[in-house]
């Protein structure tokens, strides 16, 4: 993982945190995007993305 995550202004759907967490981690959006919704229908994957809309920044570009 190179620098920090930062939500991107492009290739986002909702609030950008997949994608940021795809590009930081070096895997595909879509696997990311999967593991969230598998997560989610477990519960614990809604908290885990708020929490991470909240503290993840925006991006400049």
């Amino acid at each position: 993982m190179a620098g920090t995550l930062t939500r991107p202004r492009n290739g986002k759907l909702i609030a950008g945190v997949c994608a940021a967490l795809a590009s930081g981690f070096g895997l595909p959006k879509w696997l990311v995007r999967l593991g969230f919704i598998i997560f989610g229908l477990v519960g614990i994957g809604e908290l885990v993305y708020i929490i991470l809309w909240i503290v993840l920044p925006k991006s400049d570009r």
